[in-house]
């Protein structure tokens, strides 16, 4: 067993996971598992670089978080960036900075790496079910991309897409610097051409359509099932392996658009970050279940976070044999 902290800093948030592994088991006990919301991301596709008030949100975060890995006495960290982070001309700030504060150097990861991280995390305790059809298509719709990967045990074929819920918002929805409420029907109309045309290029590589078992992974796709449980605050239990049908998510991906900004963060599941970019999001989910003919999706709280900690501890258990 090795205690490892694992964090995943995309383009609307930075999650931390500090979790005792057992690789060779295929088990993980989570000992913190936390969220913010830092929107390292903003204007990322617009200006090609990091605004500096982003960074700094992203430092503050990453002080938070050392102050838990210490105060748990993690053996190994491991720090993953993907989308933004891959875009952006200035990066170097952005390393230089988590390295100052967490002593660890981030690995900017491809989309494709990404994309096995996710599998690996959200279908290891899934594996011996037998109530599911295989193979799985896994998708993690983050910030700034969205991960395809298919596979049944390992990785089978895996494409990222440069469609996430913050990307698709900024270039489409926005209006004057902000927001506005219940977007019409020529924006919407643009979020799915680029959604289309993002799958039409994944599925070159990845045969979406052969999938029997869809699960869903990160924000976006967790609250859809917060809201679709009726839940009255955000309860990772009641949401991991829950079953959303296609309906569901077309019936609150209907409701998010005509709702105000208000309204989007009233809702109890509703972080209030992702309020603006929920509705994107939810198109993405949407698009892609209409395109695999998914009757419903299972959504999953174990995702790229629980891949990367598996894989941290597995690096770590082969150093200590080599020594």
């Amino acid at each position: 067993m090795t205690r490892v902290a694992a964090i995943d800093c995309g383009t609307n948030s930075i999650r931390l996971l500090i979790a005792d592994v057992d690789p060779a088991a295929g088990t993980l006990t989570d000992l913190d598992r936390r969220m913010e919301i830092v929107r390292l991301g903003q204007g990322v596709d617009r200006t090609g670089r990091f605004a500096d008030e982003a960074l700094e949100r992203t430092f503050a975060a990453c002080r938070r978080y050392a102050a838990a890995i210490e105060e748990h006495g993690a053996e190994r960290v491991g720090f993953v960036a993907t989308s933004a982070s891959r875009d952006a001309a200035n990066r170097d700030a952005f390393t230089d900075g988590v390295r100052a504060v967490l002593g660890v150097t981030p690995e900017v990861i491809t989309g494709d790496r990404e994309a096995e991280f996710s599998f690996l995390g959200a279908t290891r305790e899934l594996a011996g079910r037998a109530d599911l059809g295989r193979p799985f298509l896994v998708t993690d719709i983050g910030g700034g991309s969205t991960e395809c990967v298919l596979g049944d045990g390992s990785v089978r074929a895996a494409k990222s897409v440069d469609i996430g819920c913050v990307r698709l918002t900024e270039r489409h929805l926005v209006v004057d610097g902000a927001v506005p409420d219940r977007p019409g029907p020529g924006p919407v109309a643009a979020v799915r051409a680029d959604i289309g045309a993002a799958l039409d290029l994944a599925e070159r590589t990845v045969p979406l359509r052969e999938a029997r078992t869809l699960i869903g992974l990160a924000g976006s796709v967790t609250t859809i099932a917060g809201i679709a449980l009726g839940l009255d605050a955000y309860d990772s239990a009641a949401i991991h392996h829950s079953r959303v049908s296609r309906g569901q998510v077309a019936d609150i991906t209907a409701m998010l658009l005509s709702a105000t900004h208000a309204e989007r963060t009233a809702i109890p599941v509703m972080h209030p970050g992702r309020a603006d970019v929920i509705a994107s999001g939810a198109l993405i989910l949407l698009t892609l279940m209409e395109r695999c003919d998914a009757e419903e999706v299972i959504v999953s709280e174990h995702d790229i976070l629980d891949g990367i900690a598996f894989k941290v501890a597995e690096d770590a258990q082969s150093r200590e044999k080599r020594e």
